[in-house]
């Protein structure tokens, strides 16, 4: 659902029919899952198919017959619609489909590599909260560009196999990057616009760590008018949810390196005590041990010229009244909305989405005479739609490569999976204990 406005100001619903369609079904779909695994107590498949598991020391990166290895998602639902196959020689992400026959898998080695691309034999991918909302059917570019079934995934690292002449990348070169979707393979064909060189000093898990959480701080920060430019005032304050996560981490590093001149103040908001330690704000509020709106007021009284919030129905309303004259909201996820599954297949129960359609009814309006009279601007985004910002991806991915070199950008911590624990991975994820990212090794 989405609310627009009429004349008058009165907030009128609207529906946008292929979101909606597509919600529905994955209301469906994991409904039924969840019936077959919980009523029927039908066992879950096992992760490696009978050809995979066979092979000599389980599932190799590259099967015999030089098909690469790769997890899919077969449809909405809990872990176990997480799959290993080897169907193909490489995937791709959905903005290369048009390459390839309309299809994420790559069925043969290619001859030459079209203008533009990469062939890169993967060593690592990350797990991205972005990829447990696909497998619950609840990420809408997901369904809209590629459909079910789909290999998930946005960061890549490892080793270049082949390049075509105009991307100056050659056999051997060790790089990072992204993917649109397609990442969970050991051989992937991406646009050298999003790849980087990998320093030596860094291992291809801390490579696969950065990129989708990096790019999402660089835009949001973007949005907010503090890059490339500085702050133009001094002594300003920013505030940041999620301040220990993969996102939120990064979010402190990018505005703690354009904002030191100005004397800009970083305010983190983390989960639990446990993360304090590892949040790199200039000030950390513990939202489990005292009132999170109190303290973010008592560090910025005059309000703050920027809040990124990726929680949703729990903070977005405190977020907007914290706003300083001219301030900016920007929201690039919902969080607090969706369930945190701790253990089992994680699976959403119908209680579940009776909680999520609550809270979707509970979404905070935001009225376009109250903006233009209180100067506030709210402002939202989703990477994954941004298949056609070459240009502005480019200059992301470069300015995140020349950060890295330089060493003024930081690895968050990485916690390291292996292929047959990527079931595992998205689990711990989708628990909300973490802190840094999740990465598995392939």
């Amino acid at each position: 659902l989405q609310h627009g406005t009429a004349e008058g100001g009165v907030a009128m619903p609207s529906i946008d029919l292929g979101v909606l369609r597509n919600q529905l079904a994955a209301v469906g779909s994991n409904l039924w899952i969840w019936l077959l695994r919980t009523v029927v107590r039908l066992p879950p498949p096992p992760f490696y198919s009978a050809a995979l598991k066979d092979q000599p020391g389980g599932a190799p990166a590259h099967q015999e017959d030089g098909n690469c290895v790769c997890v899919e998602i077969v449809g909405p639902g809990g872990l176990d619609q997480l799959r290993a196959c080897s169907h193909c020689w490489a995937t791709c992400g959905y903005n290369l489909m048009k390459e390839f026959d309309g299809s994420q898998r790559i069925p043969t080695p290619l001859k030459v590599v079209p203008p533009g691309l990469v062939v890169v034999r993967n060593h690592a991918f990350s797990i991205n909260y972005a990829d447990i909302c696909i497998r619950w059917g609840l990420y809408e570019s997901a369904l809209r560009y590629v459909g079910w079934p789909i290999i998930p995934g946005f960061d890549i690292a490892g080793v270049v196999e082949m390049a075509a002449a105009d991307t100056g990348y050659k056999a051997g070169d060790r790089v990072f990057g992204c993917s649109l979707f397609g990442s969970y393979s050991s051989r992937v064909v991406t646009s050298a616009r999003m790849l980087m060189h990998l320093p030596d000093n860094l291992s291809f898990q801390q490579g696969a760590s950065l990129p989708a959480a990096a790019g999402t701080a660089l835009h949001a920060a973007s949005l907010a008018g503090l890059w490339p430019n500085e702050p133009i005032a001094k002594g300003k304050s920013v505030l940041i949810h999620s301040a220990a996560g993969g996102v939120g981490a990064m979010l402190c590093q990018v505005l703690r390196l354009q904002g030191r001149s100005k004397g800009l103040q970083v305010v983190g908001v983390v989960g639990s005590a446990s993360k304090v330690s590892s949040c790199a704000a200039d000030k950390v509020i513990d939202k489990s041990s005292e009132d999170w709106v109190a303290a973010a007021r008592a560090h910025a009284p005059d309000g703050y010229c920027a809040i990124f919030d990726a929680n949703g129905v729990s903070s977005l309303s405190s977020s907007y009244q914290l706003l300083s004259c001219n301030g900016r909201l920007v929201v690039y996820g919902f969080h607090s909305n969706l369930p945190k599954v701790d253990g089992g297949l994680g699976m959403l129960s119908p209680w579940t989405w009776i909680c999520m359609g609550l809270d979707m009814l509970r979404m905070p309006r935001y009225d376009a005479m109250d903006l233009t009279l209180q100067s506030k601007a709210v402002l939202g985004f989703n990477l994954s739609f941004f298949a056609d910002e070459h240009d502005l991806v480019e200059a992301y991915i470069q300015q995140i490569g020349r950060w890295v070199a330089a060493g003024a950008l930081h690895v968050p911590p990485v916690q390291d999976f292996s292929f047959e624990e990527t079931r595992a991975a998205q689990g711990t994820l989708q628990s909300g204990r973490t802190v840094g990212k999740m990465v598995v090794t392939l």
